[in-house]
């Protein structure tokens, strides 16, 4: 087993049991979530094979769908983010994505912003929408899908910053 590949396992298993333990009983307002799980799909690398990357973010889904009771919108939100990345990998990194050789923890901030949002708003939008599965809340579900996507978006970036390994 390499380093990655520990790492990786490491990282998959830590993020649901933080986001099953710890965060998927926070319910601030009434209808703001974070969903820090999706952080494995968001920095999962870039060269990997494609099919064993979205056979682990269904897996990362699924798995916070047995510990939430939710039906497997997590799994078909996940599937999807992981099926659609390269499109928002190549839009935020250009020519650094074309060359498989993206380090999050070397990229600036605004790429890395603009990656972050656009992914985790994808997934929040297909995940609410799944869940509630009605057009007549379609405000409700884009109120659900805002503010956790904001909430969500934040404590991902402070949990990249705080476990970021800067190498010189």
């Amino acid at each position: 087993m390499t380093k990655v590949t520990l790492n990786l396992a490491v990282r998959f298993i830590v993020l649901v049991l933080v986001q099953v333990l710890i965060f998927i009983h926070i319910n601030f307002l009434g209808y703001i979530n974070p969903y820090i799980y999706i952080l494995f799909i968001i920095l999962f690398p870039a060269n990997n094979n494609r099919t064993l990357f979205v056979f682990l973010a269904f897996l990362l889904g699924f798995s916070v769908d047995i510990f939430s009771d939710s039906g497997g919108v997590h799994a078909a939100a996940c599937v999807t983010l992981a099926y659609i990345r390269p499109i928002f990998l190549k839009f935020s990194f250009g020519t650094v994505y074309d060359y498989q050789s993206i380090k999050f923890n070397q990229t600036d901030f605004s790429s890395k912003f603009t990656y972050f949002s656009a992914l985790t708003f994808i997934h929040h939008l297909i995940m609410y929408s799944l869940e509630i599965f009605n057009i007549s809340k379609i405000i409700l579900i884009l109120q659900k899908t805002l503010f956790s996507g904001i909430f969500t978006i934040i404590l991902c970036l402070i949990i990249t910053i705080l476990f970021s390994q800067k190498r010189k």
